[in-house]
């Protein structure tokens, strides 16, 4: 009986329950490792702030695929987890059995015959929210001081890889900004990210971009070795957290970006503070 608004939203912070979806390719015969690995795990995240429950799933068509579930009181404690130094130790014991890995995030807009709203550790999202078909993604690192010019040259004088990477897949927009010697690079994708992040990772201009780049980071890393490469860009991982569009949004404005220097522990805080006030 209602139209749907024009308005384009998505946010974290609404206090939803959260539910993480892992999928997980394991090695073949390591799948002994990583069960031991994850009950290990399971130890350490159980005494998280905010993680309610965990299960852990086995393909029966195919013993190498894991479903990993879990659930939190919302998506706050578990972005403020999943990018921390204590997350990267803890899954540390995991790399060696794992070949591939795929997070998926979800609020709970709907729930039947469970308990979870009701026991207080979250509420159910209110409303299904309007989206544009697009992901936004970013990633941050510094640089070495002095370099600054440098690095922003050779991250924006590169030929744009092929913007179409399936039938359902499309590069958008890549946005650079630099503060200091903090780089941020944003990107909008339409489709599967994923799919976009490794396309991309595999085009030649972009390899020899990222290898251009390498000695001037602050924090070394070797793309060719997994180990490393996951690690970095665990590290380096901006989730979105909040993006508010009305009606269409002009693909030829100036993009501009605001750099706040929060206290330590008061970044996700000071995000939900700003998302008050589009």
């Amino acid at each position: 009986t209602g139209q749907a608004s024009q308005r384009v939203s998505q946010s974290v912070f609404d206090g939803s329950l959260l539910r993480v979806i892992l999928l997980v390719d394991v090695h073949d015969g390591a799948q002994q490792q990583f069960l031991e690995a994850y009950e290990q795990l399971c130890k350490q995240v159980a005494s998280v702030p905010g993680h309610v429950s965990e299960q852990l799933c086995q393909s029966i068509e195919n013993p190498s695929q894991w479903l990993v579930t879990s659930e939190w009181e919302s998506a706050l404690p578990f972005l403020t987890w999943v990018n921390s130094e204590e997350h990267v130790r803890m899954v540390q014991p995991l790399h060696g059995c794992v070949r591939d890995t795929r997070s998926l995030r979800f609020h709970v807009v709907r729930e039947v015959g469970g308990s979870g709203a009701q026991a207080g550790k979250g509420t159910l999202q209110a409303a299904p929210r309007i989206g544009d078909g697009v992901i936004r993604h970013a990633l941050t690192f510094t640089v070495k001081p002095g370099s600054e010019e440098t690095v922003a040259k050779i991250l924006a004088d590169y030929a744009s890889p092929d913007p179409r990477v399936d039938d359902t897949t499309r590069l958008c927009r890549t946005s650079l900004f630099l503060h200091g010697n903090r780089v941020v690079r944003a990107i909008e994708v339409r489709g599967d990210l994923l799919a976009a992040l490794r396309h991309v990772a595999r085009q030649p201009e972009v390899r020899a971009v990222e290898e251009a780049i390498n000695p001037y980071l602050e924090q070394d890393r070797d793309l060719d070795d997994p180990d490393s490469a996951r690690v970095f860009f665990t590290r380096a991982a901006l989730p979105a957290v909040h993006h508010v569009t009305v009606e269409q949004e002009d693909p030829t404005a100036e993009r501009h970006a605001l750099f706040y220097p929060a206290r330590p522990e008061c970044g996700m805080r000071l995000a939900e503070e700003l998302a008050r006030h589009d």
